[in-house]
């Protein structure tokens, strides 16, 4: 009974992580570019000790993102792009590149190009700085204009967005949500990546699917709490049928 006991502990716990995953993908249904995070319970025969080895506890662990393209939309915000296809923007992150789909950005005080996070957006040749009271666009080959608002017709340009495209099965998701090659190499520029100006791409979340996937776990974590307790119950009536027959 003891390792019926631990066998739905078990589940019980690994239930509970599948949720966190659900959870978090259904918090990021409107972060733009937002890749889902998928999951898939693995068995774990237990092998050693008296008996066959019959148990086996189960694991959940992630089996990477999603990576299905979300919708483009338009917004008509000149900061904003949307990747139009296969690739990523490259960002600076305190552990060094990292890529998003992310194409929301802002300016900051001293006319840095960042993310509405605060990370650095990583152009060609380094961090890209906007000279102050620009109007800037973004061309599709990640190219970025500016020009003076009392002068339009004088724009110049202020450089190039690092756009890459690393194979997907290469890269792996971070914990802040951010993108990264498994070799710890920073990915190559891709001239081949193409932009949509002034749009950004919606998660690829399916909120309906994470719902049924988060009442599935509930249900399961039902059952094995469910499994706790008759463990229980049945180790109380042994014990009392020792006690009588003692």
């Amino acid at each position: 009974m003891d390792r019926m006991l631990y066998i739905a502990m078990t589940g019980a716990k690994q239930t509970m992580l599948r949720q966190a995953s659900v959870a978090n993908n259904l918090a990021n249904v409107a972060t733009p570019g937002f890749r889902a995070e998928l999951t898939a319970a693995r068995a774990v025969p237990v092998i050693g000790g008296s008996g066959m080895p019959s148990r086996a506890y189960v694991v959940e662990q992630t089996t990477g993102a999603d990576f299905t393209p979300g919708i483009v939309q338009q917004t008509g915000r000149p900061l904003d792009v949307a990747v139009n296809g296969e690739g990523w923007l490259a960002v600076q992150t305190p552990t060094g590149e990292a890529y998003t789909r992310n194409g929301g950005f802002e300016i900051d005080a001293a006319g840095l190009l960042k993310t509405r996070s605060g990370l650095v957006v990583q152009g060609e040749s380094g961090p890209l700085t906007i000279p102050e009271n620009t109007r800037i666009t973004i061309a599709k080959d990640g190219t970025i204009n500016g020009a003076p608002f009392d002068n339009p017709a004088q724009a110049v340009e202020i450089g190039r967005l690092k756009l890459v495209n690393p194979p997907e099965r290469e890269l792996e998701k971070g914990s802040d949500g951010l993108f990264r090659q498994r070799n710890g190499e920073v990915a190559q520029a891709d001239a081949g990546v193409k932009l949509a100006s002034e749009s950004l791409e919606v998660s690829n979340v399916n909120p309906v699917d994470q719902l049924v996937q988060m009442i599935g776990s509930q249900r399961q974590y039902d059952l094995q709490i469910k499994m706790m307790q008759t463990a229980d119950q049945n180790a109380r009536s042994a014990a009392q049928l020792l006690t009588l027959t003692g």
